[in-house]
């Protein structure tokens, strides 16, 4: 089956900006998974006769149109309604649904409003998608050669109804025998566009496995999908596919899957037994305040200083006044002796330090996104780096942190 897809997600909330499309952007990347092509994305509002003249244009340029949101109990939630006058059909009571959402609200101690049966409707002859984490039940309806698929709004709801359900139905109608595996691969300290010129040959010549790049919050993943009837040959494809792209930028590969540079960093201080404290300046605690997010934080950071003003940097990470007055607090100089006090007054093993400008205007005579970064282990030279981040004030500073992990990740490893 040579597919064509269209996700429709509706909501007036979408098109006021009320809440981001993150369904579509979800489903988009499911679906890419399976070798299922998405030619449109559209949005729609609460409207009867334009969900129904969107539902009309999908049909004529897809042979699977996916909705997301409309499926709820009041006046404006409009998809099924229109969908079964589109398609000419009927909703009828799904007794399953009905059940379930009656028995949520004698065990939650509610009244059940009259409305809330309207969740419980179904096109006739649809296949019903049980809702595990909310009321309103998905369907999937094959009719006229296209499959029509329902879903609801949240993401909470929407997403193990698809992972659960939905996906498993598509393989199906596809004929899809294939195992499908996906292995994401993270990466710091090189830009999407130089990444994907180092690995462009692999990602014009893909087939299976293929290359998927993604960017976001300074750093860029790529995830790597095989197909195969048998899982074990589907890894080692991924396997032979991995090994090529770290030949051209394993040295900024940090980790695998949902992990971040922070959980990668807490990892290797747990493994080497490493002890660490900060002093951070335009960072504000940003870096300690990540850190403590991360399980196991406690055996590896000692404390840390918010110096923001020049003041607590002399008073209390004693960064000398002689520093501050020459070479001025955003300076290699000043970010060298942030690190190395503050490892001496917690009795860490190592000492991060960060200071520069993050914003909006500069405090001396150094351009926003001037940031110097100090790292001082013990028994080891003091490293400082330099950076010139663009970009707003939230943006440096997070960019910051993660380069900040990123320069004390590559240290230990060369370390060990």
């Amino acid at each position: 089956m040579q597919t064509k897809t269209e996700i429709i997600a509706v909501g007036s909330e979408l098109l006021l900006g009320q809440i981001a499309n993150t369904n579509a952007q979800f489903l988009s990347q499911q679906l890419a998974e399976l070798g299922v092509n998405v030619y449109h994305h559209t949005v729609v509002g609460d409207n009867h006769k334009r969900l129904e003249e969107t539902i009309r244009i999908a049909e004529e340029r897809a042979n699977i149109i996916i909705f997301t949101g409309g499926l709820g109990p009041t006046k404006d939630d409009l998809t099924k309604e229109t969908l079964a006058k589109v398609l000419g059909t009927e909703l009828v009571t799904d007794q399953d649904a009905m059940t379930y959402i009656e028995e949520y609200y004698k065990r939650s101690k509610r009244t059940m409003s009259e409305n809330n049966k309207k969740q419980a409707l179904v096109l006739k002859g649809a296949q019903v998608l049980k809702n595990e984490y909310g009321m309103a039940p998905g369907m999937v309806l094959k009719k006229n050669e296209r499959i029509y698929m329902m879903f609801p709004g949240p993401p909470s709801e929407l997403q193990p109804m698809f992972l659960n359900h939905g996906k498993p139905y598509i393989m199906d109608a596809l004929g899809e025998q294939d195992k499908i595996i996906s292995r994401v691969l993270r990466f710091f300290g090189i830009g999407e566009s130089q990444l994907e010129t180092d690995i462009e040959d692999l990602i014009e010549g893909q087939t299976n496995p293929t290359i998927a790049p993604y960017a976001g919050d300074g750093e860029v993943t790529l995830r790597l999908t095989a197909k195969h009837a048998e899982e074990t040959t589907a890894i080692q494809l991924l396997n032979g596919l991995e090994e090529k792209v770290k030949e051209r930028a394993g040295a900024y590969l940090y980790g695998y899957e949902d992990t971040s540079i922070m959980q990668e960093l807490v990892k290797v201080l747990l493994d080497q037994k490493l002890t660490i404290s900060a002093a951070e300046s335009l960072t504000g605690g940003l870096f300690s305040e990540q850190m403590t997010a991360c399980k196991g934080t406690s055996s590896v950071l000692l404390g840390g200083i918010v110096c923001y003003s020049t003041e607590i940097k002399e008073k209390l990470v004693k960064v000398r006044p002689e520093t501050l007055e020459n070479e001025g607090a955003v300076s290699d100089q000043c970010a060298r002796e942030l690190a190395e006090n503050i490892r001496m007054i917690t009795g860490s093993d190592i000492g991060i330090g960060f200071t520069g400008e993050a914003g909006p205007v500069a405090m001396e005579d150094k351009p926003v996104g001037t940031v110097y970064i100090g790292i001082a282990i013990n028994g080891k030279e003091t490293k400082t780096y330099l950076l010139n981040l663009a970009g707003n004030r939230d943006g440096i500073r997070k960019r910051t942190v993660k380069y900040g992990c990123y320069y004390l990740l590559q240290l230990l490893k060369s370390k060990s």
